[in-house]
């Protein structure tokens, strides 16, 4: 995904990624591990870590920290895949905004229904600072947290009309969300549904698979998603109103 707004283009990097490398450290020394994101819609990363972790235990002891999301190389050559490097510092949730946060991290990722109410785990949130988008081979820029960041009035606007936007399409437009998910990249026939929704695009789950629609520009409030729905249903239905 090539555009002429390299913020977006880095938002929808990290909003897509099934998982992610953490960097932390300990007394100067480098740590990296996988770790399963979930974006909020101000683009806050959601982390639901493990206190008998390493890099739990690092973060708590320094907050400061990096992500790095890639996507898909085009060619035989690494390089080529586009990638997001974000910085930021992380802390644990705090336990009155857990509930519709955790729905977020879950929405993303349904399998760790399984794990989430453990007592060793909690949800964490790493609020970026900056974020360098390499959008492949020789092709690199750095984004300050204010350009990175989506439109605040656009994320409450959405915030506030996300579950009457999913309720409509998932109890209206099966169809159209069935053409949708299987134009993506691994998607398929299925009961899909809408289970997310951010400035950004949406995302589309079925079971425990979820696949991320990626709008064609940031939308500002429910009418430019529904403008952004009926296009991509349009050019999953070729010919269709």
């Amino acid at each position: 995904m090539v555009t002429d707004n390299p913020a977006f283009e880095a938002r929808c990097l990290v909003r897509g990624a099934a998982s992610a490398t953490l960097a932390t450290q300990a007394a100067g020394q480098p740590f990296a591990s996988l770790v399963t994101p979930a974006a909020a819609g101000d683009l806050s990363v959601l982390l639901l870590l493990s206190s008998l972790s390493e890099h739990t235990r690092q973060l708590r002891a320094e907050p400061r920290c990096a992500l790095l999301f890639q996507g898909q190389a085009a060619e035989a050559n690494p390089q080529t895949a586009p990638r997001v490097t974000l910085t930021g510092l992380a802390a644990p949730v705090p336990e009155a905004e857990v509930p519709g946060l955790k729905a977020r991290f879950l929405a993303k990722h349904p399998y760790a229904a399984l794990y989430a109410d453990f007592g060793d785990f909690a949800l964490w949130r790493i609020t970026p600072a900056a974020a360098q988008l390499v959008g492949g081979f020789a092709r690199a820029l750095r984004l300050r947290g204010a350009d990175l960041l989506p439109d605040p009035t656009a994320v409450a606007a959405l915030a506030a009309a996300e579950r009457d936007i999913l309720d409509h399409m998932n109890a209206g437009h099966a169809a159209a969300l069935a053409a949708i998910a299987a134009a993506l990249p691994g998607g398929g026939p299925g009961g899909w549904r809408m289970v997310a929704l951010d400035p950004d695009g949406a995302d589309l789950g079925f079971g425990e698979r979820v696949l991320r629609l990626n709008f064609s520009a940031p939308a500002a409030d429910p009418a430019a998603v529904r403008a952004e729905l009926i296009r991509a249903s349009q050019e999953a239905r070729p010919g269709s109103a």
